[in-house]
């Protein structure tokens, strides 16, 4: 296993799958021009080892890096490209929406279409709501499009490279507030499965669900919370679309409790997805109301005050668990 950084995984992952397979390429804006000298960025390096035959920088159109993506995979590539911040994804998002997710289905399922977007995401870096927005809600609406959300090292890597070989189009979502985080991952081919959640805390009194850096502000949480006696399950999610409902409704029918956290704006977020199935499917062993932490319903600001005020917090975590769990809100 190698100790190295979150974003060194996902680089050590695109260079293990172009090294196995000559269909992979990269394309995006400035893949594989300076502005990735920073050793913890996911492309660096890869133009002086692969070339530019197989490492694109492209023009600033996410329409065209997405077109490229999707007529690239009709020709029997498995194309990796990058959309730089997550509300740009609205501008790839016909030939993703309208193409990329129905042509297997169009195809009766006699066709595949391997392409990975890897999509930067977070908020907390200064860069204002419109590189802000993070947008997986969207993602998961549109059939035929699977999304990821790694929150570790090991999984960045393992996540990528099962996204690379799937046979349909795979959304993997890199926040990028973790590239620098310490982590290990197996130099090997060792592959994260698609649609299977892990238990990042095993406890007795809440689940508590939640992916990316989102993770993180809920393990604080947790932490805080057992001062009080309280025990939390903490599932980290990985993977949204398929998603691990065997995970969760097993975690839920042992706690009786459920808050979800995530980074995006509450309102409609992935969040309610899980609320709607669990309430749906595992209504009578509930002991208390699902809660939501999200966002809230604005664009996400570029103050670095009003960033921490919008990035939800363990202290808000902690008061949905409390809440469920109708105990007096100590924080």
């Amino acid at each position: 296993m190698s100790q190295k950084t979150f974003g060194n995984a996902i680089n050590n992952a695109l260079s293990t799958a172009m090294d196995m397979d000559d269909t992979v390429f990269i394309a995006g804006e400035g893949v594989g021009v300076s502005i990735h000298s920073d050793p913890n960025m996911p492309t660096y390096g890869l133009l002086d080892k692969f070339g530019r035959r197989r490492v694109k920088d492209t023009p600033v159109s996410e329409a065209a890096i997405a077109g490229l993506a999707v007529g690239a995979s009709c020709m029997g590539l498995r194309p990796v490209v990058e959309i730089m911040f997550f509300p740009f994804i609205t501008l790839a998002s016909d030939m993703l929406v309208n193409h990329a997710g129905k042509l297997r289905y169009m195809s009766g399922g006699k066709s595949s279409f391997p392409l990975t977007v890897r999509v930067k995401a977070g908020v907390g870096f200064g860069a204002g709501s419109q590189h802000s927005h993070n947008l997986e809600a969207w993602i998961a609406h549109t059939p035929g499009l699977k999304i990821v959300w790694p929150s570790t090292a090991e999984d960045a890597k393992g996540l990528l490279l099962s996204a690379i070989f799937d046979p349909d189009p795979v959304i993997l979502v890199e926040d990028m507030m973790l590239y620098g985080m310490k982590g290990t991952f197996p130099n090997a081919d060792v592959r994260t499965p698609l649609g299977k959640a892990r238990i990042a805390v095993p406890g007795a009194d809440c689940t508590v669900i939640a992916y990316g850096k989102a993770l993180y502000t809920a393990m604080n949480a947790v932490e805080a919370l057992s001062e009080q006696g309280i025990s939390c399950e903490v599932i980290d999610l990985r993977s949204l679309v398929p998603l691990d409902k065997a995970c969760i409704l097993e975690s839920i029918r042992k706690t009786g409790r459920l808050v979800v956290v995530h980074e995006a704006n509450r309102f409609c977020g992935f969040g309610a997805e899980l609320a709607a199935m669990v309430a749906e499917e595992a209504f009578y062993d509930l002991k208390g109301p699902v809660k939501r932490v999200g966002a809230p319903q604005i664009p996400a600001p570029v103050a670095s005050s009003l960033e921490k005020v919008f990035i939800p917090a363990p202290e808000d975590v902690v008061r949905a668990v409390l809440e469920t769990m109708n105990k007096s809100i100590i924080i």
